[in-house]
Order: structure tokens, then sequence, then C-alpha cells
């Protein structure tokens, strides 16, 4: 199974969790949760960071509900949960 399929598999089963950072981020650009699992669901991965402590981190660009591009920061958990890190939109797109 590749990282893309893993990580949509979590979203899928609901063994995933937004950071207070992604909250803040999601509230702040008028997205919901449900754009940030369209956008996994329907993305793909640009990035992948591997130099940090705590785990890779995976940059994923997919459409939030209403089309508009958005980037998902995510990684996998010490339980092997997803994390949401980070959701913004893409300033053009605002």
């Amino acid at each position: 199974m590749t990282v893309i399929q893993k990580i949509r598999q979590k979203i899928l089963s609901r063994r995933y969790y937004l950071s207070a950072h992604a909250e803040e981020e999601t509230w702040a650009d008028g997205l919901e949760r449900a754009d940030i699992e369209n956008a996994i669901l329907k993305g793909k991965i640009e990035k992948k960071m591997t130099k940090d402590a705590r785990g890779t981190r995976y940059r994923i660009a997919g459409p939030a509900k209403d089309g508009r591009r958005i980037h998902v920061v995510c990684r996998f958990g010490e339980l092997k949960d997803l994390i949401i890190i980070t959701v913004y939109a893409l300033r053009n797109e605002l």
C-alpha cells in the first residue's frame, strides 16, 4: 500500500485528528473538516519532509469542496493515527 493510500485509509476510517494549529488555520481560511477530507481523498502528495524528529511529514495538495486548492500537512503519530498538522488555502485561490 502506498503512503497516500495509507493516509486516505485513515481519513475513511476516521483515525485522524487535527492539531490545535490546524483547527485555527482551517477556521481562518474559511475551511471545514469536509474540505480537508476532500483534499486528501482527491489530492496528491506534493512534498515529503523527512527532517523532523517527530516523523516524516507529507504535504498534500488537493481541492476543497468548493474547488479551491488547499494544502494539508500531516504525519503519522506514535499510535499510527494520522495527525493533521496544518491546513491552508493557497492565497491566490482565496
